[in-house]
């Protein structure tokens, strides 16, 4: 089964979701599941060097109180899958157009999972700045990627118009937010899901594979 997720690396929802199918999958080992990771920029005009994240969420959220209130729910449902959101350590909200080429970097080598992991508990455990290069270097060097390759990626610009391009295909997918999850390139569901609801949308993709299977056809 193919499963494409669209995603930012910045979402504290997406996180959650990450872990969510992972739960999901444990309870159907049976399901060979190819994941696909897609760009999303949910700051898609974020410069560069970022800005400070209390800032960002006042602006976005309308005050501190709301602010607060937001960062709890994420908390609590956080730890319903073993995360332990760190708010306080975050300082900064990032540009997050590196980070996803280095997930796509990463994705070369059989990584992009592990990539997206790493990413999310670099910026949401330990309050790093994953819009900072030498950030991502060392992000990728827990995973032995090759950092000089990695390097002359980031600098040379490569896959820059294509993340932007996936964050703009997403929109006219009718897609405005994220997480989502494609199953089979036809059944779509978008949020945080729990388990249960992607145990049923297995179910739902997989009956249409043996359909598809008694008929003689594929999807395309």
């Amino acid at each position: 089964m193919q499963i494409d997720i669209i995603f930012d690396t910045i979402c504290p929802w997406c996180f959650i979701g990450k872990r969510r199918l992972e739960a999901a999958l444990r309870q159907r080992p049976n399901v060979n599941a190819e994941i696909i990771w897609h760009a999303f920029l949910l700051n898609p005009d974020m410069p560069p060097e970022g800005m400070d994240r209390q800032e960002y969420m006042v602006i976005k959220f309308g005050g501190e109180s709301r602010s607060r209130r937001v960062n709890n729910a994420i908390i609590e449902a956080g730890k319903t899958v073993g995360i332990e959101f760190n708010f306080d350590h975050v300082g900064r909200m990032p540009s997050t157009v590196d980070s996803h080429r280095l997930v796509r970097f990463a994705a070369a080598a059989g990584y992009a999972g592990q990539m997206v992991e790493a990413l999310y508990q670099a910026y949401f455990l330990e309050g790093r700045d994953i819009g900072h290069r030498s950030v991502l270097f060392d992000i990728a060097g827990q995973l032995d990627l090759d950092i000089e390759a990695l390097r002359d990626y980031l600098y040379s610009g490569r896959d820059v118009d294509d993340i932007n391009e996936q964050n703009a295909r997403a929109h006219r997918l009718g897609i405005s937010g994220v997480p989502a999850f494609i199953f089979d390139g036809e059944f779509a569901i978008s949020g945080a899901q729990e388990p249960s609801v992607l145990l049923r949308m297995f179910d739902i993709a997989e009956e249409k594979r043996r359909e598809w299977m008694v008929e003689g056809t594929q999807p395309v």
